[in-house]
Parts: C-alpha cells; sequence; structure tokens
C-alpha cells in the first residue's frame, strides 16, 4: 500500500498532466508533485502517494468535528494522511497538513481494516479530518464504501476546494460534511489561504441543494481579518439566501499557530458576538466553539427556543430531543440526524492504533 493510481486528471500536449480535482489545476511534469505534495506524476500517470497510509487514529465525539446535529453524543474514528490543497497561515494542524514526510505516516490501513476498526470501537462513523479528504479523495471514497457495508457513516471535514466533476463522486460517498468556510472575501482567501472563494460557496451550494449530505459550517475567527460585523452580516445573509436557515454555523476561537503567531487568540466576546449577528440574520442554529460556552454551544428548538441539547465545550449537559428528532418540549422536527440516545461519548480524545489482522 501508499501508492495507487487516481481519477480526475489529463494529459497535455507538452507532455506533463493535469490534476482535474481542484481548482489549483497543477500541471506536473514526470515525477513533480501537486501543491497537495501527495498527487504525483510518475512513469506518465496520476498516482496518490498516500492511500492506505494514515498520520494516525483517534475516537473522538462528533461534536469535535465540529458536528452538533450528526447523531449528537456519538464517537467517532477520525484520521488523517499528509498534506493539503490550501496554504492557510494560520493552520491549526500544519504538522500534517505540511507535511512533507511520509515517514509521519505512520499507520498502514485498508479501507476494510478501518471500517472493521469503527464498528470495533463502537464508533457510529468515521470522520476524514486533520488534512483535507479532498486530496485522498480516492482512498476516503474506498473506505466510505467499506464503512457502508458495516453499517457505518462516512464524514468529510473539508475546505470545500475542488472542482465539480469529482465533488459529485466524492459526495455520492458521503453521509455528513463540515466545511469550513474561512472567510468571506476573496481578499482573505487569496492572501492567507491561497486560494479562492467562490469554490468553497459552490461547494456549500451542492452539498445543501443538491444532495443528502447532511452539511455544517465552521468559520474561525481571527481578530482582525475576517472578523468585522460587515463581513459576519455578508456571510450570514448568502448562508440565508443560498443554503437556508438551517444549516448549522459554527464560529469558532483562532489561537496563534504555524504563520500566525503574531495574533492574539480570539476573545470568547467576538465569538458572542457573531452567533448574535447570524441569529438576527434568521440562522436557527449557531455555535460557538474551542470555549467554554454553555449558551453557545446549546442546540435550541426554533419553534420554542427551549434548548434541548445542553453542552459545554464537547460535553452534552442535558438532551431533549426524541429518537425522530423531535423536541421533548413542543414536538417541532429539528433539522439533522438522529437516533435514539444512549450515554454520550463525551469529551475524551482516544488515540488509537490500527493492527493488521492475522493472516
Amino acid at each position: 500500500m501508499g501508492q495507487a493510481d487516481t481519477r480526475w486528471w489529463h494529459s497535455l500536449p507538452d507532455g506533463r498532466l493535469q490534476c482535474d480535482l481542484c481548482p489549483r489545476d497543477c500541471k506536473l511534469h514526470e515525477g513533480q508533485r501537486g501543491m497537495c505534495f501527495v498527487r504525483k506524476m510518475e512513469n506518465g500517470r496520476m498516482v496518490l502517494t498516500t492511500y492506505g497510509r494514515s498520520s494516525g487514529f483517534c475516537v473522538d465525539p462528533i461534536e469535535k468535528k465540529p458536528l452538533n446535529q450528526f447523531y449528537p453524543g456519538t464517537s467517532v474514528l477520525s484520521f488523517g494522511t499528509a498534506g493539503c490543497n490550501l496554504a492557510c497561515k494560520f493552520c491549526q494542524n500544519w504538522d500534517i497538513s505540511k507535511s512533507r514526510e511520509m515517514d509521519r505516516l505512520m499507520d498502514e490501513a485498508t479501507p476494510e481494516m478501518i471500517a472493521a476498526a469503527a464498528v470495533k470501537l463502537g464508533c457510529k462513523s468515521v470522520a476524514f479530518t486533520y488534512n483535507d479528504p479532498v486530496i485522498f479523495a480516492e482512498y476516503a471514497m474506498d473506505i466510505a464504501d467499506a464503512c457502508h457495508a458495516r453499517g457505518v457513516q462516512a464524514v468529510a471535514v473539508t475546505a470545500g476546494y475542488m472542482h465539480d466533476t469529482p465533488r459529485r463522486a466524492f459526495y455520492e460517498k458521503m453521509d455528513a460534511a463540515n466545511v469550513d468556510l474561512k472567510a468571506f472575501t476573496e481578499d482573505f482567501y487569496f492572501k492567507v489561504t491561497g486560494a479562492h472563494l467562490a469554490p468553497v460557496l459552490e461547494t456549500l451550494e451542492y452539498l445543501v441543494n443538491e444532495t443528502r449530505v447532511w452539511t455544517e459550517i465552521t468559520t474561525l475567527l481571527i481578530p482582525g481579518k475576517n472578523d468585522s460585523d460587515e463581513e459576519l452580516r455578508a456571510e450570514c445573509k448568502w448562508i440565508m439566501q443560498h443554503l437556508g436557515p438551517d444549516v448549522p454555523l459554527h464560529f469558532t476561537a483562532f489561537h496563534p499557530d504555524w504563520k500566525m503567531t503574531d495574533i492574539k487568540a480570539t476573545p470568547p466576546a467576538t465569538l458572542t458576538r457573531a452567533r448574535e449577528i447570524a441569529r438576527l440574520a434568521g440562522l436557527r442554529y449557531v455555535y460557538t466553539g474551542n470555549v467554554h460556552d454553555e449558551e453557545g454551544g446549546s442546540t435550541l428548538c426554533p419553534s420554542c427556543e427551549n434548548a434541548v441539547i445542553v453542552r459545554d465545550w464537547y460535553e452534552i449537559r442535558a438532551y431533549r430531543v426524541g429518537d425522530d428528532g423531535a423536541c421533548a418540549h413542543c414536538g417541532a422536527k429539528l433539522a439533522g440526524r438522529y437516533q435514539k440516545f444512549g450515554k454520550p461519548f463525551g469529551s475524551r480524545r482516544i488515540p488509537v492504533r490500527l493492527a493488521r489482522a492475522p493472516g
């Protein structure tokens, strides 16, 4: 394992190959790697160099992805590979996403091994996270197939930066997605992430309006960069107009990292202000993250406004939702995916190693 043929590329007249996976459209000579570092031209074809290799596995609460309305309280088997197709200066997982050391990919894991581990560990879902699953799409899609064969859900945690054709094939296999909407200006995307805003908005519109993939959005608020009232109002207005009021929106706190160590952490008051702006815009499910904030972490019934899922960070303190997603107070249906609620997994983070099955 470690290498596999890819989809979504074509030959150019000068002998190079163009990757058609994401809007970077990398054009590669023999032996050259794309900006994501994991897709490479080798022997006249495009290969994925990280197929079947992981930077580590962890059992997390689903709320950590963050997904607050996708089987709340359940656990998810999380993992990533290496590389990324964005270049965010504030990357919170830069040791993985910017990795040029393939030796970091310690755990070899076939799709079947991962699905079996999820079942054994009692996880409702498997999440492709830490770095962006777009760049290891073929591997993620094979894992999703193996998971579905065992009744396990597949979750993509992504920046949503991909072309339409691969987007459709990829999300056909996914059950839920949390999309990072990193800001709401093209200037920010270009200068801070090295990407563009429009393809991300296209991904969001496709997911919400054309698929059954449960979708939540995260915006990391960076002081002085993407947290102005004007920008937040513009983002929330766009979400209302293009996606509707029921897509959960998470405003999360930035901490100094990677190439943005000169900016202070996000004050809790900024998150509270952003949440107020979003709710005034008409969004029904708005959360704060990376902070202790029971009010901002809780799910409110949009009909009677009672707190139906009370959270502090990743801990569920109270749960008042029926198996069918109905508010226990007024009976109104909540947006999301729900099942019979058991003992919540809690805020634990359990690193695991996948052992190869004997034989």
